[in-house]
């Protein structure tokens, strides 16, 4: 990804958070990565001001407490949290999760390859794709950019 802010990994599964975990390494991302086990944890994580707001979040659907689906239901309807692109990566092939999750505005749908070797393949993808596409620059990075303008200046 373009910038050092975290990626937010919304994973249960210890042994899936360990292949990103792996990956991430394997392909040298200096992005940290951020994990909340479940979307109640990953509210959590994104309303606490003390942390840094993620440029992407990797969602898995299947989950306690609170699922990927419900997770976007409530952070499309925030403001400031919708715009925060949410990459589904799960091994749901229903297309009804599917269908819900670009209705609630994924970025992107991909089932979880079981080869190490094609997962790696999708984490790197994901990072081509988010490195090259262009965001909006957020209002509180534009006023901080001025501020040290004025401060340098």
């Amino acid at each position: 990804m373009r910038t050092t802010k975290p990626v937010l990994l919304v994973e249960d599964d210890t042994i899936d958070a360990m292949t990103v975990r792996r990956a991430f390494r394997d392909l040298k991302l200096c992005n940290p990565l951020a994990h909340a086990t479940n979307g109640e944890e990953a509210l959590k994580y994104l309303n606490d001001p003390e942390k840094p707001r993620p440029c992407v979040i990797l969602l898995d659907l299947n989950m306690p407490r609170m699922n990927g689906v419900e997770f976007m239901r409530v952070i499309k309807i925030d403001p400031v949290l919708k715009k925060i692109p949410v990459v589904v990566l799960t091994t749901s092939r229903d297309d009804r999760d599917i269908v819900e999750s670009y209705r609630l505005s994924a970025a992107g749908y991909i089932i979880k390859p079981v080869d190490y070797k094609k997962f790696v393949e999708a984490i790197r993808t994901i990072d081509v794709y988010w490195t090259i596409s262009e965001l909006p620059v957020e209002q509180e990075e534009l006023a901080g950019a001025a501020i040290a303008a004025q401060e340098n200046g």
